[in-house]
This record gives structure tokens, C-alpha cells and sequence, in this order.
């Protein structure tokens, strides 16, 4: 502070000023009246005395004392003759009302000693801030927790307030569980964790949730102590999840699977459980390094496993609902409790290959069969097709072989033809079953699916569930009728129906054969068709009988040679001298 010397008139220093208030003119008024009437040792006394006192340095904080509050500021005086001006607002903490009088003391942020009115520039926020900082670096120092109130909303979390610094509180450190209303808690004084923060950049990152955790975790070791396995205990339902519910023990959590809330099939906890909702629980299993507590309510009920083997035997029939129906099958509910699963494969005598979602619908009544109990693993394999009865044993029963049936063809395949039957079964046409003349493979484009066709049932395989038709045996077969009598080696009369360069075609009983050109005679010289012709009746020896090809081997020659055969077993010998004309004349002499 620089002072000058002024002489001045003694009416000025006679007269006072009207204002209470100090003002710079009134001050140099004083100065100069006062250093009228002291000497020039006692000035320079003074004079030194104020070098001695050092002025505040700017950016530092320093007390001052409210000495007027107008216009919505309160005007401090910092001593060293500066004052200074500051919004009452920056008094007030975020959500409350500024507390501030004439005669308090309060500190401020030296900005600049002097603006252009010659008044101090002066921060109450700054100062705070300042005084937050300090306060805040040795609490995050020693770990200590530190208040805030939480007083805005930002990108990814929340601003907090703690006395003067301003805290970023992220999303997921809010609560130990998602925060779907920040409502209630906003302006509301509570602890934090800091856990982040840098100074130079301004940056403080805090945690609700590390403080709650804390508690928490005090509060679950202290009811954990008092809980053991087995214990029956009320608890209230917090929330409800799909796997679960968790459930309120007094300060703790513990999760009641949904496995666990019934014995019987339960699909999601709102079935049973509300929020809110008082329930009686036991204790299942407690984990005393996580905290973490399993609960149950099934235990606390009969177990209905302990007379499911006396109460379903083997074999015994029952009325079940069906629950849940998967790619591999159903499962049934025998009681609550007790479910049982038929598999696909028992779900019906003839749909094979279809989902079981097309054979009964969930919530239907169904009759099932128990096939086995396995009360180790707690399960029972049922039968849906067990009962009915077996298809293929009653269209057995009814329809035994060598009856006629009649169906539509549903299928058409490379090897036959399969038509269905009574009792949604299918019986199968074979190629070689479906004509007596030509190849089955020639006339199986002659049908058509959804054709009606008449056949006879050959064969019923129960065992493998087959069943054989036969289309060309409805006529009977002509080929067995008409070589009924006839074996090998015997002789018979055909009729030429046509003549060829290899040989000739017969007919017999409407049966067709064919004799070749070296079997017409024994003679080579006589093995010409051409001395044949149609309509002639010939005698010829069976030589072969072919059921499969439906031929007849014939041979004129053949007769020939077993005709001389005989001649000589009966007239003669070969060592007699008696010729083989000798011989077939005898013969032909004893015929006639």
C-alpha cells in the first residue's frame, strides 16, 4: 500500500463525513487529517508499520466478514482495507436455501485485490471448492468415507455434491442392484466412497453402492451367524426373477430356485410367489465365504417320490395332463409332484417321424401306461400307445392271410406300392406281387396315388409291423392251376400257337412256353419248325417247371429218346441181336 503525503485545509479535517460506511474518499480524508496533526517521527513510524503488514496474495483463500447484504449480495470485507462482493446463492448447498448474515465470517477466494470499481474480486464457491478439495484428498488418503448429496443427472450417471466439489457418480455404482427411479434419492445428504481423483484436472468418481456393500456385508455376516442349514424361516419376496425368487430374510437375501419352490413342474415363480408376499422357507444351504444363502419351500412338504412305486406299478394305467412337450417326446403329470415323460417313441402305434407336438397338446388329459420308475433319479418312463392296442395284431385278427382287402395307394416307390389300411396302417404291393405276366416294373406307372386297389394279404409280420399285399393273386394263380397236376417228366399235349426260326411257342391250360429248335426232334434232320403249324397238337415231355418265371420246359426230343428208352426196357436188349426197328415195330404193333 502506497501512501502519499497531502497537505490539506483544517475545515476538512474539522467536518465528518454523513455515511457510516467507509468509502476510499472519506478514508483519505482521515489519513490526511491524521497526518496533520502528527509529527513527521510518529508518520514515519506508521508509515513503516504498514510495509510491515504484508497483503493477501490472490488465488489464495482468506477470511472476511459480512458487514451488508443488498441486491442479492453480501458484501465481505476481507480487511486490508478491500472488500469485496459475492452472490448469497454460493452459500447455499444444491437443494437448500443460502444461510448467511451480517457478522458472519466467512472464508473466500481471493480472485484479483482490485477490479475496476476498486473492489476485490471475491469467490464463496472457489473457497469451497478449495476447502473440499483439501478435505476430500485426505479422506481418499485414509479411505475415509466423505457426504454428498446427489444433485443432478448427467450422460451415464449422476452429480454429486460433496460440501463445495463437484463428484461424478456412475450408473452402476448407484445401488447394489439397478436404479430404475433416482427420485428419492436426489438432495439427500448420505456417505460415499471416493474412488477416483485427480486434482488437476478436476475429476472425483464416487461409489453409493461400495458403502452399502459394506453394510450389507456387515449386516449379512451378523444375520448369517444366527441362520443354519435346515432352519425354517419367514422371508419376504423382493423380486422375481426366471430362474428364481429372492427373498428377504431380515437384512438378507437368499434365492429360492425355482426348482425348488414345489415339487411338482413349476414354469416361472409368478405362479406361486408375488412380490411382497410373506412365505415360510428352509434354509437349504449357506455358503459362508460367499454369504450366499439357497433356500427352499418343496422341503418343507411331503415328498410325493416316497410312494410312487406302490402307488404307479408296472404296467398300471393312469390320467395325466400333459405339462411341456419337447422334440423328444411329452412330459405327463401324474400328481403334483410326480411327472413322467413319454418319449416319442410311445407316443403312437403308427406316426413314426412326427412331432410330438402334433399327437396331444399341452394341458390335455391323456391315458398313459407306466413302463418303468427309476426312484433313484426320480423318473417315470409312460406309454401312450400302450394303451390301445396294438394295429398290426388287430388287422391280424380281422384279416388273416389270403383275405381280400382294399385301401388307397399313398405311396408309389421304386419297389412297390403302399396302400393303407384299417387302423392307419399301410400294407405294401411288392413289384413282383402286382402282375402274373410281364415285369412289375412295367406296370406300376399304371397307378396313381390316392387309387383305389383291391389286393390279398400274403403275409402279417406283427413283430416287425409289415404287412404283405398281393394285387396279382386276386384272380387266383392260373399258373399253379394249371400245372397242378403236372411234374417233371411228364408227358402232355400242347397246341402250337406260333411258329419261329428258333423253335415254336405251345400253349398249355392258357399257359404260354416255348420249345427250341434242337428239342422239336431227336433227328437233327427233323429239328425244322417248318413242319409245324399252328393249331397242330404235339405231345411233348415237361423237362423243367419254373414257378418264378411261370414256365414250363418242354421237349419233343426228349419224349423221342425216353419213349425209345422204354421201347427197349420192354422188348428187347441190348445185347438180344434183335434191331431197333425190330424193336419199335413190336411196339407200334403191340399200341395199335
Amino acid at each position: 500500500m502506497v501512501f502519499k503525503i497531502l497537505f490539506t485545509r483544517t475545515d476538512q479535517c474539522n467536518s465528518r463525513p454523513a455515511e457510516t460506511t467507509a468509502r476510499p474518499e472519506t478514508k483519505n480524508v482521515r489519513i490526511k487529517c491524521h497526518m496533520a496533526s502528527v509529527t513527521m517521527e510518529e508518520f514515519e513510524a506508521l508509515l513503516q508499520e504498514s510495509f510491515e503488514v504484508d497483503t493477501p496474495e490472490e488465488g489464495t483463500v482468506v477470511k472476511g466478514k459480512v458487514i451488508a447484504i443488498e441486491a442479492g449480495q453480501a458484501i465481505i470485507d476481507v480487511g486490508y482495507k478491500m472488500e469485496g462482493r459475492v452472490d448469497i446463492k454460493e452459500f447455499a448447498d444444491p437443494g437448500e436455501s443460502p444461510e448467511i448474515s451480517v457478522g458472519d465470517v466467512v472464508e473466500v477466494f481471493l480472485r484479483a485485490a482490485e477490479n475496476s470499481k476498486g473492489e476485490a474480486v471475491i469467490s464463496r464457491e472457489m473457497a469451497r471448492r478449495e476447502e473440499a478439495w483439501d478435505r476430500l484428498e485426505k479422506a481418499y488418503a485414509d479411505e475415509e468415507r466423505v457426504d454428498g448429496a446427489i444433485f443432478g443427472r448427467v450422460k451415464g450417471g449422476f452429480t454429486v455434491d460433496l460440501g463445495g466439489a463437484v463428484a461424478f457418480l456412475p450408473g452402476s455404482q448407484v445401488d447394489v442392484r439397478p436404479v430404475r427411479d433416482a427420485g428419492p434419492l436426489m438432495g439427500l445428504k448420505q456417505p460415499f466412497q471416493i474412488l477416483k481423483m485427480d486434482r488437476r484436472r478436476g475429476n472425483i468418481v464416487v461409489s453409493r453402492r461400495a458403502i452399502l456393500e459394506e453394510s450389507r456385508a456387515e449386516q449379512r455376516a451378523e444375520v448369517i451367524g444366527k441362520l443354519a442349514e435346515g432352519d425354517s424361516v419367514d422371508g419376504v419376496v423382493k423380486n422375481i426373477t426366471e430362474y428364481g425368487a429372492f427373498v428377504d430374510l431380515g437384512g438378507v437375501d437368499g434365492l429360492l430356485h425355482v426348482t425348488d419352490m414345489a415339487w411338482r413342474r413349476v414354469n416361472h415363480p409368478s405362479e406361486i410367489l408375488a412380490i411382497g408376499e410373506t412365505v415360510k422357507v428352509q434354509v437349504v444351504k449357506i455358503n459362508k465365504e460367499t454369504h450366499r444363502i439357497s433356500l427352499g419351500m418343496k422341503q418343507l412338504m411331503d415328498d410325493p417320490w416316497d410312494i410312487v412305486s406302490v402307488k404307479y406299478p408296472l404296467a398300471s394305467q393312469h390320467k395325466g395332463r400333459v405339462t411341456n412337450i419337447t422334440d423328444y417326446g411329452a412330459f405327463v403329470e401324474l400328481e403334483a409332484g410326480v411327472e413322467g415323460l413319454v418319449h416319442v417313441s410311445e407316443m403312437s402305434w403308427t406316426k413314426k417321424n412326427v412331432h410330438p407336438g402334433k399327437i396331444v397338446s399341452t394341458s390335455q388329459e391323456v391315458d398313459v401306461m407306466v413302463l418303468e420308475i427309476d426312484g433313484v433319479k426320480r423318473r417315470v418312463s409312460l406309454g401312450l400307445k400302450q394303451t390301445q392296442r396294438n394295429p398290426w395284431e388287430v388287422f391280424a385278427e380281422q384279416n388273416p392271410e389270403g383275405s381280400q382287402v382294399e385301401g388307397e395307394v399313398k405311396n408309389i416307390t421304386e419297389f412297390g406300392l403302399f396302400i393303407g389300411l384299417d387302423g392307419d396302417i399301410d400294407g405294401m404291393v411288392h413289384l413282383s406281387d402286382l402282375t402274373w405276366e410281364g415285369r412289375g416294373e412295367d406296370v406300376i406307372g399304371d397307378y396313381r396315388k390316392g387309387d383305389m386297389v383291391q389286393a390279398v394279404v400274403s403275409e402279417v409280420d406283427i413283430e416287425k409291423e409289415r404287412i404283405s399285399l398281393s394285387v396279382k393273386a386276386l384272380g387266383g394263380d392260373k399258373f399253379a392251376d394249371a400245372v397242378g397236376g403236372v411234374k417233371r417228366g411228364s408227358i402232355i399235349t400242347v397246341e402250337v400257337t406260333a411258329i419261329e426260326d428258333g423253335g415254336v411257342e405251345v400253349e398249355y391250360e392258357g399257359m404260354k412256353s416255348f420249345i427250341r429248335r434242337s428239342d422239336l426232334s431227336r433227328d437233327r434232320a427233323e429239328q425244322r419248325p417248318d413242319r409245324f403249324g399252328v393249331g397242330d397238337k404235339v405231345d411233348v415231355r415237361v423237362t423243367n417247371i419254373d414257378a418264378k418265371t411261370r414256365r414250363l420246359g418242354l421237349s419233343i426230343k426228349a419224349r423221342e429218346i425216353a419213349e425209345e428208352k422204354e421201347a427197349v426196357e420192354q422188348y428187347g436188349s441190348s445185347d438180344s441181336g434183335a434191331s431197333l426197328g425190330d424193336i419199335l415195330g413190336a411196339a407200334l404193333k403191340t399200341d395199335e
